[in-house]
Order: structure tokens, then sequence, then C-alpha cells
């Protein structure tokens, strides 16, 4: 059995958590340009009881996630993880955006607590991340 070297472990401790607090301000980024570029205020919907905001904005979060999660497991470094996380943001806003046009009263049926929009927009939100962590390999 090989000893533990406590340098390796320190050095692989390290990027751990130099990677983890790096996941968790990137989905605090999206988490505020999502938050920022839908027209309806979701955590005091959210707060009102109302379900269909707290899908939509929950699944973004996954679905950005998701890819964030690819782009950690699959990077070259710390520089890559970034580049690739920035993508996966943009990607999720991009499916905000096109089903927003798509659907023009999508954000409107939302802020109304109409799930089946909030389904729609969620399912594409974790089909998208999905496949941002499936594409980020090398």
């Amino acid at each position: 059995m090989e000893s533990l070297d406590l340098s390796h472990i320190l050095a692989g401790a390290n990027g751990f958590f130099l990677h983890f607090i790096a996941a968790a301000a990137l989905t605090g980024a999206f988490a505020f340009c999502y938050l920022w570029i839908t027209p309806y205020a979701e955590f005091k919907l959210i707060r009102e009881g109302k379900t269909a905001p707290a899908v939509a904005f929950s699944a973004a979060l996954l679905g950005f996630v998701l890819a964030l999660s690819g782009a950690v497991a699959n990077s070259v470094s710390f520089i890559d993880m970034l580049i690739w996380a920035g993508i996966a943001l943009f990607l999720q806003v991009l499916v905000f955006v096109g089903l927003r046009l798509a659907f023009a009263d999508l954000c409107k049926r939302i802020a109304d607590d109409e799930l089946g929009p909030a389904i729609v927009l969620a399912g594409f939100a974790l089909a998208a991340g999905l496949l941002s962590a499936a594409c980020m390999t090398y």
C-alpha cells in the first residue's frame, strides 16, 4: 500500500477548494444575471407562494450547474474552466431569451403562476445544461 503524502493531499485539497469557491461564485453570478434578465421578481413571487417562478428559476439554476459541473470535470486548467463556465452561462441566457421570443407571453404567464410555461422553460434549461456538459469534452 502506498503511503499518504501530505503535500500531495494538500495540493489536491487546494485545487478542490479553488474550483469549489469559483463554481459557487459563478453560480451566484449566473443567478444574478438570470434574475436581472427576467422581467418579473422571482423571489418576491416565490415568497408570495407562486410555484411557476420557482420551477423556472430552479431549473435554470440546475441547467447552469449541470453545464458548470461538466466544465469543472473536463477542463484542462482553471482558466479553461472559467471560459467554459462563461459559455454555459451564455447558453442558459440564450435559452431564456429564445423562449421569450418564441412565446411572447412566457414571462407574464410565469409571473401569473401558470405551470405550463414554467415547465417548458425548465425543460429547455435542463436540456441545454445536459447538452452543454456533454459537449465539454476533449
